[in-house]
This record gives structure tokens, C-alpha cells and sequence, in this order.
């Protein structure tokens, strides 16, 4: 298995001592190669698991692990794409960007350029290489973090709602995009939304998380998306339905969690 996540329990600790729980038993394995988005509503601890697995923070209880190995640390082999742009250094150009993670393992110029451009071109920036942030519109900012992330060869790339932030228009180009990134490269991928919509053109698996606090995961659902994918394929509808009404279910159970702690 690439990817374990064995009975993964999250808590914190609130300033008035209160504990917590983000994330409650949530097991899942993940195939090398998948493109898994992750779903489920506000507060039910998709973040959190996407934090865990970068080794960005660590489990209370429970184990990752990556190919068999514990996940502990952040490292290279696991790129991340956040959803502002912010993490992007303004005063480094698309490539500049691009490299900079070459850069800091000592990669020789030469090589470290090429690979950067070629990345640029993968994503659709290659003219634009020469461009600052704030020269870029914020479509072309994500396709920048998306190839430095990319241009280390990460075994897995992370994604929290990367597109949250965009126009409609360029959020579908954008799931376009990156679905042909995904089937040149065959990276794994898990990517973090509240869009059921979103989830189903991307994935080729759908994890659905039950209502927060405490979350956990309620049901994995495979996608036979075709590489021309539509929104009128009857495949796509009862695919959607079916994801639609579990989203909605769990919604309801978070109302009703506010409301009876209101």
C-alpha cells in the first residue's frame, strides 16, 4: 500500500484547557497513482488530515504511513499547493519561483533551469516566466504553485482547496488543467474540497468525512471518469447524486450539532 492512515486521531487543546477532537478513528489507504479528493463539510477535519500527512503536525493517536515507512517530517517527496497565493516570494519571478526548491538542494544552474521551464510549459506559463506575482492573474499564481511543487518529483502532492479563491471561469479551467497535469504524471494526488461538483470531475476517488467535531471518514466512492469527463454523462449524475445526498446528510448533522451547543 502507498498511503496508510490507520485509526488517526486528532485533538487540541483550547486556551480554557478544553480538549478538542478534529479528527475521530479516521482510517483510509490511498493506491499510488490516485487522484483522491477528499469531501466533506466545514469543520470535519479535512484540513487537518491533509496537514498530518505533509508532517506538517502528527496524530494523537493512530499512524501514516508512507510506502510503509511513518510519515513524521515534512519532506520532498511530499509537495504541498495551499489555496492563496501567499506563499509565493514576490520578489522572485514565475521561474525564480519555480526553482527555488532546486535551488536550495544545490541543483547546477543549467539543470535547474531547464527543469524549471519545462515544468512552466507543462503548467502553461512558459512565456510568462520572466513575470512577477503581482504581474499574474490569480489563476496563473496556483499553475506557478502547482510547478514548484511539481519540479521536485514529489512521490505525492497535497492540495487544500487550491481553487477556492478563483472566478468560476478560471476554477474550470484550472480543474481542467490539472487533470491533464495529473494524467501526464500519474503523481498521486489528494486534494482537499467543499465542491461535490469539483471532486467528481477531478478524482478518480471520492472521500466523503462525516460531520465535524470529530470527524472521520464515512465512505470512499470510485469515479470511472472516461478523459473527456462531462457533467451530462449520466455517469457524472448518479455519481453526483449519490455524493450530494451524503454531503447533505452530514451538513445536517452539523446544523443540528450547532444549534443543540448554541
Amino acid at each position: 500500500m502507498f498511503i496508510e492512515l490507520k485509526n488517526v486521531s486528532k485533538s487540541f487543546l483550547s486556551r480554557t484547557g478544553r480538549v478538542s477532537r478534529a479528527v475521530d478513528d479516521f482510517s483510509l489507504n490511498i493506491e499510488r497513482g490516485e487522484f483522491l479528493c477528499l469531501l466533506g463539510p466545514s469543520g470535519c477535519g479535512k484540513t487537518t488530515i491533509l496537514t498530518m500527512l505533509a508532517g506538517f503536525d502528527h496524530p494523537t493517536t493512530g499512524d501514516i504511513f508512507l510506502e510503509g515507512k511513518p510519515v513524521k517530517d515534512p519532506s520532498r517527496d511530499r509537495g504541498v499547493v495551499f489555496q492563496g497565493d501567499d506563499s509565493l516570494y514576490p520578489w522572485l519571478t514565475a521561474q525564480e519561483n519555480v526553482e527555488f526548491g532546486l535551488r536550495m538542494q544545490k541543483m547546477p544552474t543549467k539543470q535547474r533551469h531547464a527543469k524549471a521551464l519545462s515544468m512552466l510549459k507543462m503548467v502553461g506559463l512558459f512565456g510568462h516566466h520572466e513575470k512577477y506575482p503581482h504581474e499574474l492573474s490569480g489563476g496563473m499564481k496556483q499553475r506557478i504553485q502547482i510547478a514548484r511543487a511539481l519540479v521536485n518529483e514529489p512521490k505525492m502532492l497535497l492540495m487544500d482547496e487550491p481553487f477556492g479563491a478563483l472566478d468560476a471561469q478560471t476554477r474550470n479551467i484550472m480543474q481542467r488543467e490539472l487533470r491533464k497535469i495529473w494524467q501526464a504524471t500519474q503523481t498521486t494526488i489528494v486534494f482537499i474540497t467543499h465542491d461535490v461538483d469539483e471532486a467528481i470531475l477531478l478524482g478518480t476517488k471520492v472521500g466523503v468525512m462525516t460531520a465535524g467535531p470529530g470527524g472521520t471518514l464515512r465512505e470512499v466512492i470510485s469515479v470511472n471518469a472516461t478523459p473527456d469527463w462531462e457533467r451530462s454523462d449520466p455517469n457524472y449524475m448518479a455519481c453526483y447524486d449519490k455524493v450530494h445526498k451524503m454531503i447533505r446528510d452530514e451538513v445536517a448533522k452539523s446544523v443540528s450539532h450547532l444549534e443543540q451547543t448554541a
